[in-house]
């Protein structure tokens, strides 16, 4: 059992930065691919980032990337994404996702399906 829990959401104007972090309850984070999805009113949720258990392998949508950065402190149970040059179109509700892969798998997956685990969400609103 996974138990998530994200914070560092808020209210940025564009242009700026975040920090998103995700807790990740549990001894085996190891053997999770963690990933960001997030959802805007009235769209469907969407995947943003994921990341191996080493760090070695990561994977973004086009509309984030060069922009955010998805990275992972395994002794900290912790996943973080670091979010640069924000737009008013990256307001969502970012929600934090584990999916089990394996100890040292660096299989990663853009797919909601492939996630067994999910945090509550937090918001993050860009203004123009």
């Amino acid at each position: 059992q996974v138990q998530l829990v994200e914070s560092g959401g808020g209210l940025v104007q564009a242009g700026g930065s975040l920090r998103l972090s995700c807790a990740a309850s549990g001894r085996t984070f190891s053997s999770y691919a963690m990933g960001w999805f997030r959802q805007a009113p009235g769209k469907e949720r969407e995947f943003v980032a994921a990341v191996s258990w080493s760090n070695s392998n990561t994977y973004y949508a086009d509309s984030v990337k060069g922009r955010f950065t998805i990275s992972r402190d395994n002794a900290k149970n912790t996943v973080y994404l670091q979010m640069n040059s924000l737009k008013p179109e990256d307001t969502a509700v970012y929600y934090c996702a584990a999916g089990f892969v394996g100890y040292g798998s660096r299989t990663l997956s853009s797919g909601e399906n492939t996630y067994g685990y999910w945090g509550q969400g937090t918001q993050v609103t860009v203004s123009s």
